[in-house]
């Protein structure tokens, strides 16, 4: 095999990740080299026995959140289409499907209200469960440019980020309490007159439910549940309230629990208390953290919408998309990500197909999830290097990097549709996504040649909020926010102004108030997990560290497990020390470094590096009910001192 290998730097070689340059098959337990033809005849006869078998929902689809819209579009569309079903998802559904959800739920959009620009221009700025600074550090840069120009910024975290050091505030709040917090400060918004009678008037409803619910909590029952001082719930919520021009945004720090729509509907309450929202410069953002997880739901590579976010249960969308297509589509849902997981397991989902997803590194409790993989009767994978997700399938077919290999557009986390193109050439034998997936639908009875600017014409043409934004415009303007209906203008740079119009026909459908029930974390502390474990990102590595990992950082190193200096004490471990750390799952061992931004209870680890730390062995599958997020964020741990190995007798 003529590959090329990729090795990280991290004290040593880890486990090297292999540039696929050829198709794999699956001979005997063993992946082969196969030439393309055998594998995309392999790979498409395997999906046309299941389906014939058990019939198109034992078939999903797995997305790629990194990859380009019209990748995305395509593989929707391959999935409804050439297979028949709605089982199709990304990685959206590991981080922020419940801000799709309660965004959806609240205005009936799962975008961000605002713009990066608006952002720079706001009075104040909270960040709630966001490390910005190193999870989105370009976006961050939109936030200190509005702290240097005189904005407020106050951080919601149970850690003292790098984040939170640049804030006027930080509410440490404890993990798994964001519900009582957004409580407690809208009680005060309420009891000092600062809510906007307004727009609560004429824009929501539901407030008088609300108002009742939050009045329980007090500032003291606040603080006793949170953790966090009154003074300081007190001085965020008069600030957000009296600003002009407020901004919350948040990231997996709230959508990553077992609540976590709950939790961005928490934040939307107060947005709607406030009047923060369907005004330039206020709004609620989530960030997203892969470049393109918000275009893979804009263009339907999700199991409820079709492109353009339109519902699959509205008749008169699945009619349009149905005659265009020229194939009727399901009256339901398709399963999520989560959902598809479990239907392997119990037999339902037979075959899959994984673009550029490695979910046996990615998925909490990962150990469940090769289980779950192991199933299938038939997995083909698309993706650029050889991953542990890849090394499970029976087909691997080598792709193109989408970020520098590939034509297209992204969408960001402000709605701003942006084109990409090909900066180099993809090493011989790799193929472009949409080529491959080309291939396999002709191999399916479905005649499919699509340059990109075909397959993005033809969404458009299908999804009003996108009708307007052709590759000519993106080429003069550098890049346009949806909703843009029209080729002859241009929308506001923000979302939902209707909720302000006097006219109620203009106005449409309010934003309710949602009634929340505070539920702490599933994993309980206890005698025997002590312990409370959060994860995050850090600056210098990416996700499972299979793209990043091949490179030298000066700021990396490697996996720890963060302990406050106190907890550290106590369990007799010094900084550097490796330990074992267990959960009710499973066992790890990493080497100790002390923060003192953490609160003495709480320690941190991340994702990074999963060949030598496997942190989702001990993490919680936990999940939201409506969004199907993993409880990422609240695994209960015990740490435990690795006996010195006895020295050798020398006889």
């Amino acid at each position: 095999m003529t590959d090329t290998t990729v090795r990280s730097r991290r004290k040593g070689q880890r486990e090297p990740y292999t540039r696929l340059t050829r198709p794999l098959v699956r001979e005997a337990g063993v992946l082969v080299p196969a030439s393309w033809e055998e594998a995309l005849t392999r790979a498409a006869e395997g999906f046309r026995h299941g389906v014939a078998e058990r019939g198109p929902d034992s078939f999903g689809m797995f997305s790629c959140a990194r990859s380009t819209n019209e990748l995305n579009y395509l593989a929707q569309k391959f999935t409804r289409v050439v297979i028949g079903t709605n089982n199709v998802d990304s990685c959206n559904r590991t981080c922020h499907a419940p801000s799709v959800a309660g965004l959806s739920h609240a205005f009936g959009s799962g975008g961000g209200t605002s713009s990066y620009q608006e952002v720079e221009e706001s009075d104040v700025i909270v960040l709630w469960g966001s490390n910005a600074r190193e999870a989105h550090p370009i976006f961050f840069q939109h936030v200190l440019r509005a702290v240097r120009r005189g904005a407020r910024l106050f951080v919601v975290d149970p850690r003292r980020t790098s984040t939170a050091q640049w804030a006027e505030r930080h509410l440490p709040l404890n993990v798994g309490t964001d519900i009582p917090l957004a409580y407690g400060i809208a009680r005060e918004i309420i009891h000092s007159g600062l809510a906007n009678e307004v727009f609560i008037g004429r824009g929501t409803e539901g407030y008088a439910d609300y108002a009742a619910a939050a009045e329980p909590w007090t500032l003291a029952e606040t603080e006793r549940v949170t953790g966090v001082p009154a003074a300081l719930v007190t001085e965020l919520a008069r600030a957000y309230a009296r600003a002009d021009r407020g901004q919350l945004c948040w990231t997996l720090g709230i959508t990553e629990h077992h609540n976590g729509t709950d939790n961005v509907l928490s934040l939307i309450n107060l947005g709607l208390l406030t009047g923060h929202v369907g005004r330039y410069g206020s709004g609620l953002n989530p960030l997203r953290g892969q470049n393109n997880v918000q275009g893979g739901g804009d263009m339907g590579a999700i199991p409820n919408r079709l492109p353009g976010f339109q519902d699959i249960l509205d008749p008169e969308v699945r009619a349009s998309y149905g005659q265009a297509w020229g194939r009727e589509i399901q009256p339901r849902y398709g399963w999520n990500l989560t959902q598809m997981l479990d239907r392997m397991e119990r037999g339902d989902i037979t075959s899959c197909y994984i673009i550029g997803e490695n979910p046996v590194q990615s998925e909490a409790d990962c150990l469940h999830t090769v289980k779950r993989l192991g199933n299938l009767d038939h997995l083909v994978v698309q993706d650029i290097f050889l991953t542990k997700t890849t090394q499970l399938a029976d087909v691997v077919l080598p792709a193109t990097a989408a970020w520098c290999e590939t034509d297209g557009t992204f969408t960001n986390s402000e709605r701003r549709v942006q084109r990409v193109r090909a900066a180099l050439r993809p090493p011989a034998g790799a193929r472009d996504d949409i080529a491959i997936l080309c291939d396999l639908a002709r191999r399916l009875g479905h005649d499919w040649h699509y340059t990109p600017e075909q397959a993005w014409d033809e969404m458009r043409a299908l999804a009003p909020n996108h009708a307007g934004i052709s590759y000519a415009r993106l080429e003069q303007l550098g890049g346009i926010q949806w909703p843009c209906p029209s080729e002859d203008s241009l929308e506001p740079s923000y979302l939902h102004a209707r909720l302000w119009e006097q006219d109620p026909e203009r106005r449409g459908r309010p934003a309710p108030f949602t009634v929340l029930e505070h539920r702490p974390p599933v994993d309980r502390l206890s005698e025997e997990y002590p312990l409370r474990l959060t994860t995050g990102r850090r600056l210098d590595s990416y996700n499972t560290g299979v793209q990043s990992g091949g490179f030298d950082s000066p700021l990396r190193r490697g996996e720890t497990l963060d302990l406050h200096p106190v907890d550290a004490e106590a369990l007799g471990v010094a900084e550097g020390e490796e330990v074992l750390i267990s959960s009710r799952r499973g066992a790890i061992t990493a080497p100790v470094r002390l923060d003192r931004g953490l609160s003495p209870g709480l320690a941190f680890m991340t994702f990074h590096f999963p060949d030598e730390v496997d942190v989702n062995v001990i993490t919680i599958e936990a999940t939201c009910p409506v969004a199907g997020t993993a409880e990422y964020k609240a695994a209960a741990i015990r740490v435990d001192r690795i006996p010195a190995a006895a020295p050798a007798l020398i006889s």
